[in-house]
């Protein structure tokens, strides 16, 4: 079946362009435009990937994007925002917010297929390596689920790819770069600053002290470690 992927774009023009794009790309789409009950047509739709514009005529972007974050059907669905603002606070913000991807118009719709491949293709294991134990943590690569201790984490699709990446490489530090070239792979549009987003959002986690982590710690001057901890 072809992977569905929701629009919530109110320029009408723009929706188009991006419905014509992905079509071609042999995917199935459905254009929102961001009313204020877009998240239960979303959860509805039950999407794979969801293309988000910050602007909206009825709900702001980034509000969206928290309620996605908190809705049972939705949490782990990536979120891709497209905005008109380039700031980096917010790029930062919708890091911030669980947003999986970050792009400013205008933008190449190549560029846009390529990303929501990558995103997808990311999230597409059917298969994966035998449940791992990493001190409190347990790692079931099959269902894509992290446990700490007898509590699930709720992650989104980069949290848990960067916490994988982690738990399956304990007790080596990792540059910035590293780990963009690790988790983002080749696909990546991001910069260093976005692995720091995503370290503090997984310390809010994990970390009893986030401010003070025993596990995820940070390498002064170079990067990051996963601490092999009981």
């Amino acid at each position: 079946m072809p992977k569905r992927i929701a629009i919530v774009e109110d320029e009408s023009e723009l929706a188009s362009l991006i419905d014509y794009n992905l079509t071609r790309g042999g995917y199935e789409t459905r254009i929102l435009n961001g009313s204020a009950n877009t998240l239960k047509s979303l959860e509805l739709a039950e999407p794979d990937l969801i293309v988000l514009d910050v602007m909206l005529p009825e709900i702001d972007g980034f509000e969206l994007c928290r309620q996605i974050r908190a809705s049972a059907l939705l949490a782990r669905t990536p979120v891709l925002f497209l905005t008109a603002r380039s700031d980096e606070v917010d790029r930062v913000l919708g890091l911030e917010i669980g947003g999986d991807d970050y792009m400013t118009k205008p933008f190449s719709p190549r560029e846009l297929i390529a990303r929501v491949k990558a995103h997808l293709r990311r999230g597409d294991m059917d298969s994966g390596p035998p449940p791992s134990n990493v001190g409190p943590f347990r790692l079931d690569g099959t269902a894509r689920r992290v446990y700490q201790r007898d509590r699930e984490l709720d992650l989104t699709s980069t949290e848990y790819n960067l916490l994988e990446f982690f738990l399956t490489h304990p007790g080596r530090a990792y540059s910035r770069d590293q780990l963009l070239e690790a988790v983002w792979g080749e696909q990546r549009y991001v910069t260093p600053r976005t692995v720091d987003v995503h370290v503090r959002r997984l310390r809010e986690q994990i970390e009893e002290q986030p401010e003070n982590p025993r596990y995820l710690t940070t390498v002064r001057g170079f990067g990051y470690r996963f601490e092999d901890l009981p």
